[in-house]
């Protein structure tokens, strides 16, 4: 009789990360993933499409799905395919993550919970901002009454920021993926191109470094990615609807897209593990959210 242990099968597949705007989901993906790949913010809606993450176990490989967060103030064909993003995570996900912050005053999104109401998939709840709570028999209580509520196959508190109970909640995720071979190479940690991820990072900037409502009518476009081995050239236009718009992310003397070229310069050059030249300019197209060329140049129709 051999000594050797069985072979376990491989597991594989897609896992729809969905929640509130500001939930985490983001922060949880580059935390699972180990490395940034989906921009962050403190303010809603900052995903605007699927971003996928691959993690890759000793024997399953789980491709994370950030999507877009609900838009309900603005209503374009932008927030249209944001929405059309989200549906189609859902169609293509084997498992289902919704992940809700314990910290927010209404924890269960309607909308969400109506959507989830007919999935034929396993949901699995993560609580998120554990960290937070300094009564933990409040996580307990919160617990009971979603489970009592949903029935999901397992509920895992968290905290994506700090890494808390992030092996748990894989250990919860894995069993429900179906047995197949791995979808990507297992040295691969996302789908997305680098170009992407370089303009995401720029519009990461955004959110961060203007006013509180600007960013959400900007977009960035990369118009030339030229890599070198000494050094990579990235050219690219941050779209603004407004003449007004294109002086605030310009600022003073240029000093404010100065300030965004260079947070964004430190970031892709983490990214590529190299010297980065980048070149950023400012163009404003009207109603760019609503055009449907635009979208698709950049990616989101």
């Amino acid at each position: 009789m051999s000594d050797l242990a069985p072979v376990l099968p491989a597991r594989s597949g897609f896992v729809a990360i969905i929640g509130r705007p500001n939930a985490g989901k983001s922060t949880l993906l580059n935390a699972l993933i180990g490395q940034k790949i989906s921009i962050t913010s403190r303010r809603p809606q900052t995903t605007r499409q699927n971003i996928a993450g691959i993690l890759t176990t000793g024997d399953a490989q789980l491709v994370f799905l950030d999507t877009p967060g609900f838009q309900t103030q603005y209503h374009t064909g932008l927030t249209k395919a944001m929405d059309r993003g989200f549906k189609n995570a859902l169609s293509e996900a084997n498992v289902v993550l919704w992940l809700i912050d314990v910290t927010a005053r209404e924890h269960i999104d309607p909308q969400i919970h109506a959507r989830l109401a007919g999935a034929a998939v396993p949901v699995v709840i993560a609580l998120n901002k554990i960290d937070k709570i300094d009564n933990k028999n409040q996580i307990l209580t919160f617990i009971q009454a979603l489970d009592a509520a949903y029935h999901p196959a397992a509920i895992v508190p968290i905290s994506a920021q700090n890494r808390l109970q992030l092996n748990t909640l894989l250990q919860a995720l894995t069993p429900l993926l179906p047995e197949r071979e791995f979808l990507y190479p297992s040295d691969d940690v996302t789908t997305a191109s680098v170009r992407v991820l370089a303009a995401e990072m720029i519009r990461e900037k955004l959110f961060r470094l203007l006013g509180q409502e600007l960013p959400y009518s900007t977009a960035v476009e990369i118009e030339t990615f030229e890599e070198k081995p000494a050094l990579t050239r990235i050219r690219a236009v941050i779209l603004v609807d407004k003449p007004g718009q294109k002086a605030i992310v310009i600022g003073k003397g240029g000093e404010k897209l100065k300030e965004i070229g260079t947070a964004a310069r430190k970031d892709i050059e983490k990214l590529i593990g190299g010297k980065v030249f980048l070149e950023l300019w400012v163009k404003v197209k009207q109603s760019w959210a609503d055009d449907r060329r635009t979208l698709d140049r950049l990616g989101l129709s």
